[in-house]
């Protein structure tokens, strides 16, 4: 563990030397879980919204986008259970005055009694070889079977009391479980209290006609609200979905963990509308296919699981978290959830409009369910650093630092480097440059020797350099560097457009409708 707390500081200081994130308002101190995107960050950041819009928006004939605005009239909230139910568990450590969320605490111990039931499992595989069953052994082993029972009686006790707000035994169950607090290793706990995690403001010229607003906590109410505007104006026919990528606020207990957990963040999210008794069937088919565009990306499939929710949220019938290795442990990428009919039932109910469809194969008409994708751009570009972050030692003995970003993601694709600042390469760099840059995103460096300018770009992920020699003035060649293998190869100059074209290719098509 603490090898990868020293990674994840690592990388959080490479995302800020080389240009990907800093924290917000940093002259002033910063702002506590709130950060700006650098000039690579943004790129990146970018690259992620584009790749995602288009195997969502592109590939899909029935799938289409909207941007709605941030402001929503406060009913929307209401008919949506956040004013209500919007809440997180809170506990404070008495002896370290640090706050924490009180379920992240108690599924935190439940992932060390994990941990020590797949220790278990390891060991059992190693000593029994070949012939070890890890299904029986799970289900036979007296050691495993009581950690396993202990995960259910936490369960069942945790959930149990959140579903009937019964905070004290919240506190009960962290105390019995000897809970103690992350910083002081002391169990001297507050009460446990709800905290609603939206953000209020006022609207109105002057203070008495303000009415309070609430900054969106999540993109999707702008879906709902927008069905039938889409729906008619688009002719829609079900089933179809509705993508959008935007900025959503939660005043978070404790943010933490870098970007992953922040107060202002984005989301991709896209609203899949279905007839009612279908919406299990659609909700398999976006669980597979969001893995599958996840795998897409090159990363290992290893460091993606399923997490199914043992408990539901108020508006689910079936919901599922993608989860990605970080490197502080597996944690929520993306969700999955079959929403039912409770968005647009409860819209319905609370604006008097009907949110109808009329099917005319079944010549009825319905409120439709929902099945939801849900991803984090922040996450995302999180999931994409982390794994991207690489220390190699090479052959001739010295280090290098590269970001192993998958191409079609890279901040920039190219850089164009003339070998020396005279003799007219520079020139001829330029050209070159000036050939790409209506294409790709590229960069001109001619400061420092040659190997240090390929550090750097090895140090921001740039899939290819393009270097302008001497002999690229007598026949038209250039040396192209590839970032992974460092192999540097002889081109003519107009086969660089179509190098670096091929690279960014993906093998990823959605796989058809059900």
């Amino acid at each position: 563990m603490a090898n990868n707390e020293e990674l994840f500081k690592k990388i959080i200081s490479h995302a800020k030397e080389y240009g990907f994130v800093f924290p917000s308002s940093e002259i002033y101190d910063g702002l506590s879980s709130v950060y700006d995107y650098g000039q690579y960050g943004v790129e990146l950041k970018n690259n992620i919204k584009q790749y995602w819009w288009k195997s969502m928006v592109q590939y899909h004939e029935n799938i289409v986008g909207i941007d709605a605005a941030i402001f929503m009239h406060p009913t929307t909230w209401k008919a949506s259970g956040h004013v209500d139910a919007f809440n997180d568990p809170m506990i404070d450590n008495k002896d370290s005055k640090k706050r924490y969320r009180a379920d992240v605490l108690v599924e935190d111990h439940i992932a060390k009694i994990e941990e020590k039931i797949d220790k278990e499992v390891d060991k059992a595989a190693k000593r029994f070889g070949e012939s070890f069953s890890e299904e029986q052994y799970r289900t036979t082993n007296p050691r495993v079977m009581e950690y396993a029972e202990k995960i259910a009686y936490i369960k069942t006790r945790f959930y149990g009391a959140l579903e009937k707000g019964d905070l004290a035994d919240v506190k009960a169950l962290i105390e019995e479980l000897a809970i103690v607090c992350p910083m002081s290793g002391s169990r001297n706990w507050t009460e446990v209290r709800q905290f609603n995690l939206m953000f209020s403001t006022s609207i109105g010229s002057l203070s008495e006609d303000s009415n309070t607003i609430y900054l969106r906590p999540e993109t999707a109410q702008g879906i709902f609200v927008n069905f039938l505007n889409v729906q008619k104006s688009g002719r829609m026919k079900i089933p179809f979905g509705i993508a959008q990528i935007g900025k959503a606020f939660r005043n978070e207990i404790v943010a933490r963990q870098f970007i992953f957990r922040m107060r202002e963040f984005e989301q991709m999210e896209m609203q899949f509308f279905v007839r009612p008794g279908e919406e299990m069937k659609w909700y398999e088919y976006w669980k597979a296919e969001r893995m599958r565009w996840h795998h897409s990306l090159g990363i290992s499939p290893a460091k993606y699981r399923f997490h199914d929710h043992d408990k539901l949220a108020h508006y689910a019938n079936a919901a599922a978290d993608i989860e990605f290795e970080f490197a502080f442990g597996f944690k929520e990428l993306e969700g999955i959830h079959s929403r039912t009919d409770f968005d647009l039932g409860n819209h319905q109910q609370f604006s008097g409009k009907k949110l109808q469809y009329f099917d005319t194969e079944l010549n009825e008409s319905y409120v439709p369910y929902v099945v939801e994708t849900s991803i984090g751009v922040d996450r995302t570009f999180l999931a994409i650093l982390s794994n991207a972050f690489t220390e190699e030692k090479l052959e001739d003995g010295s280090e290098r630092v590269v970001l192993r970003i998958p191409p079609v993601l890279a901040p920039i694709k190219a850089a164009v480097l003339p070998l020396i600042k005279k003799d007219n390469l520079p020139e001829k760099a330029r050209e070159i440059m000036d050939n790409l840059m209506g294409d790709y995103v590229c960069q001109y460096d001619e400061k420092d020797a040659i190997g240090r300018r390929y550090r750097r770009q090895d140090a921001i992920g740039t899939p290819y350099c393009i270097t302008v020699d001497h002999q690229t003035l007598e026949d038209n060649t250039v040396t192209i560097r590839e970032r992974d293998s460092m192999k540097q190869d002889r081109i003519a100059i107009e086969e660089i457009s179509s190098i670096i074209a091929n690279r960014l290719k993906t093998d990823y098509r959605p796989k058809s409708a059900l």
